[in-house]
């Protein structure tokens, strides 16, 4: 057995990985973005190993929902409180400073003088040339916005709620990368193997579906198999595993049957179903 080495530098998992449970005397080719486009004889056993794109998106995801968890969480136990105690000063202005600077006001201009004083003391008014208080002017120093929200009690547990959910996403693209870090497309003269080791020979194959492969790199290749002869379905991932194309090449060379592909988008039909056998399909791939 003669193995391929990978170039990828700098991942977490092993950069070569034997693959023992091949038939003796194969040849394997460990795939990645370096040599995904390289030849592969008849012979070689592919093994195409998880995408470092597959890493990078579950990394952005896990840490938008880790960020938005711990800003949900943040509102819940620190910004909601805060907001509510701020409303609560504003009331308390208009309602104690605000009716007691209109009734010293009523009472005449020396009583207005020794309120303003007193105001001026107690910070309520915090700038010498203002002749009566202003929610704004008291609020600034602080920071405080002109309009504070009143949150109530089940608003405020919503933050929890929300941010709980959005912490368990985190945990789950997590726990994704570490349940598919290790696992490979393989895929041998006569058969494939999938991720989840189930093998799909090519020749049960009857159906392969290629409308998303431009775009999303996906490709379904429906088939039966075994004395219930139901109909399953293999997904092959090219965005998930490098080289799953090279997979694909190696079905298509032995498929014979309904090939479902995408068309120019000014073609008349939006998809066409072609039927291929073994030596038509050779000559396409």
């Amino acid at each position: 057995m003669t193995y391929k080495k990978c170039s990828r530098l700098a991942l977490p998992w092993p950069l070569f990985v034997p693959y023992q449970d091949l038939h003796q005397g194969d040849k394997m080719v460990l795939f990645d973005a370096m040599n995904a486009h390289s030849a592969v004889s008849h012979d070689e056993v592919i093994v195409c190993v998880i995408a470092p794109w597959y890493y990078r998106r579950m990394g952005l995801m896990a840490a938008m929902f880790l960020g938005m968890g711990l800003y949900f969480c943040y509102d819940g136990k620190v910004g909601y409180p805060k907001e509510n105690i701020i409303a609560e000063k504003k009331a308390w202005f208009e309602s104690d400073v605000m009716a007691s600077y209109d009734v010293a006001r009523s009472k005449g201009e020396v009583e207005l003088n020794d309120w303003l004083k007193k105001a001026r003391d107690l910070g309520h008014i915090n700038k010498a040339d203002l002749k009566q208080p202003r929610w704004n002017d008291y609020a600034a120093p602080f920071g405080w916005p002109s309009e504070p929200k009143m949150h109530s009690e089940n608003e405020i547990e919503q933050q929890y709620y929300w941010g709980g959910i959005m912490l368990l996403g985190a945990f789950g693209a997590g726990m994704l990368v570490l349940i598919n870090h290790n696992k490979t497309l393989v895929g041998e003269v006569e058969q494939m193997i999938m991720p989840n080791g189930k093998t799909v020979r090519y020749v049960d194959i009857f159906k392969v579906d290629k409308r998303k492969w431009d775009k999303k790199g996906l490709a379904h290749a429906y088939y039966r198999s075994g004395a219930t002869d139901v109909e399953q379905c293999a997904v092959i991932d090219d965005l998930k595993f490098d080289g799953a194309g090279k997979v694909l090449d190696r079905l298509l060379k032995q498929f014979n049957g309904e090939l479902v592909e995408k068309v120019a988008d000014d073609e008349p039909e939006a998809e066409t179903h072609t039927t291929n056998d073994a030596t038509s399909s050779k000559g396409d791939a």
